[in-house]
């Protein structure tokens, strides 16, 4: 079991009670990764460069020009895609919220577990690296070791839309898919938006980070918000331990028996301080491994088999 990072790096401790917060849709509309938006659509990211040209016809004909000929028509496309997309956000600003919840909480690690206010929530681990020297990663690793006698800190997160807003087009294909693509990038930008919020101010380890927002999107700052289902978080059953400590009920996200949330556009996550923190996939891992976190869960090997079925070793 690798464990590379030490305890001599100073974090900042902090805890908090379960805290929701409300936005109105023009408070998240310059953190939406427009990347993602129009992956979405089907467009590669070049095309998503369109939403950071703001109220100039000549720029966005440039733009357009800089295009090759055969690629003009898709441009085109793309380009009245964000201008309809806008327009809609524009239309459900005052009418709808997102809304997002927190709670952080007083953490150590232990071996591949974390403790969080007393909870276990088991974590896999890497089994194989990406370069040879690389440690096998677990998110555990960014956390205070038990044995150290020291108290650290870990976030809990969840962030979701106002459940209406799905609804609000379901007569319209085109505009209901439009609502639903933008809803799932307006329950990131929430939680992109709240993460900053904790950074700067309420826990507070990074008040003189002064990002672009282009660096911001970019993840190019201290610590790591791994959401559940993500790579280095694959098992969706989490949801479950997640909700035990911040309640996802109070924001209305509710799971299913499969741990799926709803609405659909949702996200929870940790989040981990540690200067060091990166993301990472855990990728496959071996049988003894999953009866490992089997026994560590209190769950049946059988039932995590469906959820980790693409972590499985063939």
């Amino acid at each position: 079991m690798d464990k590379p990072f030490g305890l001599n790096v100073k974090r900042k401790r902090m805890k908090t009670d379960i805290t929701t917060v409300r936005y109105d849709i023009h408070d998240l509309a310059e953190y939406i990764n427009w990347i993602y938006f129009f992956h979405a659509w089907g467009f590669q990211p070049r095309y998503a460069a369109i939403a950071d040209i703001h109220g100039c016809d000549a720029c966005r004909a440039g733009w357009l020009a800089s295009f090759p000929e055969a690629e003009r028509a898709k441009a085109a496309e793309a380009m009245q895609l964000h201008k309809e997309a806008v327009r809609m956000l524009n239309k459900i600003d005052g009418k709808y919220k997102v809304y997002a919840i927190y709670r952080l909480m007083e953490a150590n690690a232990e071996g591949d577990n974390l403790w969080l206010e007393g909870t276990l929530f088991p974590l896999l681990r890497q089994q194989t690296r990406v370069r040879p020297d690389d440690p096998f990663l677990c998110l555990s690793d960014f956390v205070r070791p038990l044995s150290s006698g020291i108290k650290d800190t870990v976030g809990g997160f969840a962030t979701t839309i106002d459940p209406a807003m799905e609804e609000e087009f379901s007569h319209d294909d085109y505009q209901s898919l439009l609502i639903k693509t933008l809803g799932e990038r307006l329950a990131e930008a929430a939680a992109e938006k709240i993460h900053e919020t904790l950074r700067k101010e309420v826990w507070g380890y990074a008040k003189d980070e002064k990002l672009t927002m282009k660096q911001l999107l970019n993840e190019d700052y201290q610590g790591i918000r791994p959401a559940v289902g993500y790579p280095s978080l694959p098992d969706i059953s989490v949801s479950f331990l997640l909700d035990k400590l911040i309640d996802m009920k109070r924001i209305g996200i509710h799971l299913t028996e499969n741990g799926m949330m709803q609405p659909h556009a949702s996200v929870c996550g940790l989040m981990f301080a540690h200067p060091v923190s990166r993301y990472f996939s855990v990728g496959k891992i071996d049988e003894e491994q999953l009866m490992d976190y089997a026994s560590r869960r209190n769950i049946d090997a059988d039932v995590l088999r469906k959820y980790l079925a693409a972590n499985l070793q063939p």
